[in-house]
């Protein structure tokens, strides 16, 4: 099973990419508002995203985590659960061992390695079956942010949206003027309020 920082990590590159293949292409009207297009000309129509503040901020994205720690727990017990279960019937075998004829060691033996390979692939199921949940969501996390993001930067007028996270960027520097990540959290988290209720 997956812990929450393999988890995180996976999820922030899907965010990684989201943020920064989001580059619209924008007819200027006459009803854009003088501010945007101030602002979109200062930017050079280029922004960034702080992808580490999104995810911190971004309701959905902490209730998400919240379900998949949830299963990840729940798959993690009862894999452990049967192991142990497994790891009994084998010492009682091997105490009461001595006792047995050698036609009860032999069907003993062949039923437990048998439990012990149904085991396995049960354990490896529940881990194909959490991944794919996992990816699932990621989607579901990617398509969001990269709808809003896009949304956001047609209605702005950006050319592209950067994404910066630290310790993983392209973007070693962006002016604070050109940070759009608090318009893009408010956005995302007034849409998953919308679509909660």
């Amino acid at each position: 099973m997956k812990t929450r920082a393999s988890i995180l990590t996976k999820l922030t590159l899907g965010l990684l990419v989201a943020g920064s293949v989001a580059a619209c292409n924008q007819n200027k009207t006459g009803d854009k508002s003088t501010t945007s297009a101030t602002a979109t000309a200062a930017t050079g129509g280029i922004v960034f995203v702080n992808q580490d503040t999104l995810l911190s901020k971004y309701e959905y994205f902490k209730d998400m985590t919240k379900r998949l720690e949830e299963k990840n727990k729940s798959a993690t017990s009862d894999v452990d659960s049967r192991r142990q279960a497994l790891q009994r019937e084998v010492a009682d075998y091997q105490k009461s061992a001595g006792t047995l004829s050698a036609d009860q060691r032999s069907t003993t033996e062949q039923r437990l390695q048998r439990e012990g390979q149904e085991f396995q692939s049960y354990q490896q199921n529940a881990a194909s079956q959490f991944q794919s949940e996992q990816a699932g969501e990621q989607q579901k996390l990617y398509e969001k942010v990269a709808g809003i993001v896009k949304d956001y930067a047609k209605e702005k007028g950006y050319k592209m949206i950067l994404t910066f996270q630290k310790g993983n960027t392209n973007l070693w520097y962006g002016d604070p003027g050109v940070d759009v990540t608090p318009d893009v959290v408010k956005r995302l988290n007034d849409a998953y309020a919308k679509e909660k209720k």
